[in-house]
């Protein structure tokens, strides 16, 4: 059986959709440590702690860590896979959350043997990356579905998840698999690890790998879908070919969308129509899966020192790389200044002589808009440089843009402990964890776009700079334009041979003279990086064992010490993001260009200044097991932690109750309090999300707030557990009331709140002033497709109110001498997410709402599917080939509906000329059906395992929600069915 269990946990990472409802143990020598109590020993399941074994988990096939947390019934709203148009997931490409309860997966504590993890500073969520965690090496994953923080202190508001590596395995064991999945080229996973003696250290050692490859959106029907289905799937009305005002000064509606839109795939407005507007689609330059490579290296060492000491040391490393694939190039939302030729009024100008112009205008005329001698204007959200012909800098199939990102985890502890009496341990340990993430962006420079458009472009053009300008007439810059090294820059579709996507030619391509050269691009489009750094370091001493009183159940137990911890966020900007290098949109063509407000000289990603901030904690905290009867065990903890840097303190208790009232069959019930502390970057660091504003992403900045509160929560729990023969079941039901939750403002409920349904409706309103002066707007024009930028804050939110019930059973039982069958079935039912009603600058922006069985788009909410849960038939047979596991499971996730109104499935007679498109309102339920087979052969050299799974059997597509992907990425996938095959030797 060991050598079974070996094999089995070689197979790692796999989901368990059927947990144990049963105490969670860590044997370290003869110590046992228990998650959700700092008290070692047997804690006789007093806190609701779901436990995963190795075998259970090898049992399910073989997913990852990522699919583990997304099926997880206690978790919803998983950051993962490429979900780059949710502000909450952007940057974090190639890594994995877990979010309990869905209340965000800065309020799940994840642990690595009981120790804190640095969590990655890339996105504006703070999470700790599970992809970069051991998976080859976990003997179990344990999950507290209760407030922790008495135990563990911050974080742990939605309960903890602990990941705990084995320490008994003796010899090696070496796995591999290989995962088929349609459109791509499959995963790979392979794993060595060993673990035995070296002299009078115990060692276990253990290094994984894991490539996945790329899986394009148009390789999904169920993704990639035209723009009648969901005119929000990644259509823009701010693309390539783009939408211009052709015939001179702008009057704020005259849009015409450029001829060659349909021609390259694009969406031309229908007749009857308000607006003549082009939209093109994005998405095709996207992935549903990114490239990734990744592995972890582990170790982990015990030395007895003598008959009362021990020391234990262990080590990770975790790397990552990935390459997102993006948009060619983005909305130039932030207008040239006028440092740059014909800039400084707002708008994006392509002058009358320009030859692109000249040429467009003599092949459409008037029809199309042109008026002789008048230039084209364009919002800056109304067009982009580059779009359906792709990025010609990137030389790639689609050209689509390629922006690579890689993360390194480290993570180091020590912990020294005495028994320093017969019923007395003393521990001392240390920690210190770092999150390392390095992203590129590309975006392209408004005044060199702009200068090109003028016929001033190109790394060698010789009246580029303002000051080889001054003083020039119109007629003088019409004659020198695209002179002296001076290029032009086309933004017309007579610039693009063909889309790159569907590679359909254009009809209206003007040839090599109107297309854009190299360098110009170049010289506009900029790549450069970011980094973000994370550390977290903690000591602690803690004193634990026997009171030496007696109660009727035994002896009193306690655990008390104290704490310190250090946290600190970073971030580095090079290049073009710099506001140090760039601090305005002029400072690309003059160092010493001014502006008002410093927007970087970006168009759209945004830019920043470095800054680094740390928070410094102490703490003191307190527990104690108190076996009141033979039957019942009460367990009191308490924690204070009091804050350096911001200030503050917080004070939890804890009181938690078990009673086995028959043999098998236990009543629990727990209250107490929890908090979060406001992390570095959001009281101290300005940040810059991409966010659906209108028909298009936007930039909106995220300002952080250094009078941010801790949060805090209330949370009750109470169950029964049941283990009687071959049954086991466990129902818990569980409350949380949260209040002062640290959250962005929530961008879609500024965004309706001042333009309504109409897009303008409270534009001229005087009591909505201070929310319009949060927006910068093309041409001054308050408007919901003129946002060019919001600014939004960090804050203390009301109240968050929700509850449930989680349930799971299992029944095992023989139906022969060689047979053994289980059927089992968990889930988690989600009653009510109250969220309070919340007000930005006076103005009601988001009225109090439930967001169970809501997809909570832009909100302060996650997805949140109000069921989830699987049911499972297993059998396992013992025979002269070897051992046979067979099982089938069924998943399911509830149907949820999305709250938005007629702005997003009503009439919409900008595009649809008054038609309504009403699928994804209500997002389907979604079933699916896995298969598994193991096969567990003797061998000489050890037992030898084959395993082949079959996940989505049915190869069902994920349902339709009215999103940029057209699917709910926090929720779903949209890989299909996959079939894996691998292999585990032990030796």
């Amino acid at each position: 059986m060991m050598i079974y269990r070996l094999l089995a946990t070689a197979c790692l990472p796999a989901v368990a959709l059927g947990a144990i409802p049963a105490a969670a143990q860590e044997t370290t020598g003869e110590a046992i440590v228990v998650t959700g109590t700092l008290i070692r020993g047997d804690a006789g399941g007093v806190a609701p702690v779901q436990v995963w074994r190795a075998e259970d988990l090898a049992a399910q096939g073989s997913p990852t860590l990522l699919e583990f947390t997304r099926l997880l019934p206690v978790s919803s709203g998983v950051l993962g896979d490429s979900a780059q148009f949710d502000s909450r997931s952007q940057f974090a490409e190639g890594s994995a959350s877990v979010n309990l309860r869905g209340l965000g997966p800065q309020r799940t504590l994840v642990l690595l043997n009981g120790r804190r993890l640095a969590q990655s500073g890339s996105g504006n969520v703070p999470y700790v990356d599970v992809n970069l965690l051991p998976a080859d090496a976990l003997d179990r994953i344990e999950v507290l579905t209760d407030g922790g923080a008495t135990t563990y202190g911050s974080d742990a508001i939605g309960g903890v998840v602990n990941f705990i590596t084995r320490t008994d395995q003796q010899g090696f064991t070496a796995s591999a698999a290989y995962r088929l999945i349609d459109g791509s080229d499959g995963d790979v996973n392979g794993a060595l690890a060993w673990g035995g003696r070296i002299g009078p250290v115990r060692a276990f050692l253990s290094a994984g790998y894991q490539r996945r490859s790329e899986l394009m959106a148009g390789d999904r029907r169920a993704v990639l879908r035209p723009f009648a289905e969901n005119p929000q799937g990644g259509w823009t009305g701010g693309g390539n070919p783009g939408n211009f005002d052709w015939d001179g000064p702008l009057n704020g509606t005259a849009f015409t969308a450029d001829e060659g839109c349909e021609g390259l795939g694009g969406f031309r407005s229908l007749p009857g129509s308000n607006a003549d507007l082009c939209s093109t689609n994005f998405l095709g330059f996207t992935n549903v899966v990114e490239p990734e490579e990744r592995y972890q290296l582990f170790a982990d060492l015990s030395l007895d020192l003598g008959p009362a000491a021990e020391l234990r040391l262990t080590g990770l490393y975790g790397r990552t790389t990935t390459t997102l694939a993006t948009s060619p190039s983005f909305l130039p939302t932030v207008a040239p200044s006028g440092n740059a030729a014909f800039g400084g009024g707002g708008l994006f100008v392509i002058p009358a002589y320009a030859p692109t112009l000249q040429d467009y205008c003599a092949r459409f005329g008037a029809a199309a808009g042109c008026a002789p001698g008048q230039p084209a204007l364009a919002f800056p959200v109304r067009f982009r440089p580059l779009l359906s012909g792709g990025n010609p800098l990137y030389d790639n199939a689609r050209h689509t843009a390629k922006q690579p990102r890689d993360a390194d985890m480290y993570q180091a502890s020590a912990e020294l402990g005495w028994q320093v009496g017969r019923d007395l341990r003393l521990t001392a340990s240390a920690t210190y964890s770092e999150y390392d993430r390095r992203f590129a962006v590309g975006d392209s420079f408004v005044d060199l776009l702009q200068n090109a458009l003028a016929g001033f472009g190109g790394p060698d053009c010789a009246y580029a700079s303002p000051a080889s300008r001054a003083g020039l007439s119109a007629g003088q810059l019409a004659e020198i334009a695209g002179t002296r090294g001076c290029s032009y820059f086309n933004p017309f579709s007579t610039a693009i041979a063909a889309n790159t996507v569907t590679s359909v030619a254009n009809p209206n391509f003007g040839g090599v003279a109107l297309s854009n050269d190299i360098a110009t691009i170049d010289q506009i489009y900029d790549l450069s990086w970011r980094v973000a750094n994370t550390q977290a370091f903690v000591a602690d001493v803690m004193l634990a064992g026997s009171a030496g009183i007696a109660l009727p159940g035994g002896e009193v137990e306690f655990a008390a010490g104290a704490q310190f911890r250090r946290d600190r966020y970073a971030r580095r900007y090079t290049g073009g993001n710099s506001l140090d290098l760039y601090p305005c949109p002029g400072s690309v063509l003059d160092p010493a260009a001014t502006c008002a407000v410093e927007t970087g000289a970006l168009g759209f990603i945004g830019s920043n200044r470095d800054i680094a901030a740390a928070d410094k904690v102490w703490a003191g905290f307190a527990e104690a097991r108190l076996p009141v009867l033979p039957d019942v065990q009460v367990q009191l903890s308490a924690r204070y932690e009091r804050y350096g840097t911001s200030g503050g303190d917080t004070f939890d208790p804890q009181a938690r109750v078990r009673w086995e009232m028959l043999p098998g069959v236990a009543i629990r019930a727990g209250i107490g309090s929890t908090f979060r502390a406001a992390p570095p970057q959001s009281r101290l660091v300005d940040q810059v999300a991409l966010t659906l504003i209108g028909s298009a992403l936007r930039a909106v900045d995220v300002r952080g707030d250094p009078a941010l509160a801790p949060e805090s929560a209330t949370t009750w729990s109470t169950g029964v557990d049941i283990a009687r023969g071959g049954f086991t079941a466990t129902v818990g039901y569980w409350r949380y009331d949260v209040s002062g939750a640290i959250e962005a403002e929530p961008v879609a409920g500024i965004v309706n709140a001042l333009f309504g349904g109409s897009g303008t409706a409270n534009c001229s309103n005087p009591a909505y002033a201070a929310l319009q002066a949060r927006f910068t707007f093309s041409g001054g024009q308050c408007g919901i497709n003129n946002v060019q930028r919001l600014s939004t804050r960090a804050i203390n939110t009301g109240a968050i109110d929700t509850s449930g019930i989680d349930a799971s059973a299992a029944y095992t039982f023989a139906i022969s001498n060689r047979w053994q069958m289980e059927a089992g079935g968990t889930g988690t039912y989600t009653f009510e997410y109250q969220v309070d009603a919340l007000s930005v600058e006076g103005v009601a922006v988001q009225p109090a709402f439930d967001a169970a069985g809501q997809l909570n788009f832009q909100t302060t909410a996650y997805p949140l599917p109000q069921l989830k849960g699987s049911a499972w038939l297993q059998g396992m047979h013992e025979g002269r080939s070897g051992g046979h596991l067979l099982r089938l499971q069924v998943n399911h996730i509830a149907g949820y509906d999305d709250a938005r109104g007629a702005a997003i499935f009503g009439p919409n007679t900008a595009s649809l000329a008054g038609q309504s498109v009403t699928a994804g309102k209500r997002i389907k339920p979604w079933t699916t059906v896995d298969a598994i087979w193991r096969w567990t052969l003797p061998t000489k050299q050890g037992d030898t395992v084959l395993s082949l799974a079959v996940v989505n059997l049915a190869d069902s597509m994920p349902p339709l929600a009215r999103i940029d992907q057209n699917f709910d990425p926090f929720t779903h996938n949209a890989l299909g069915r996959t079939v894996k095959l691998g292999v585990a030797q032990a030796f």
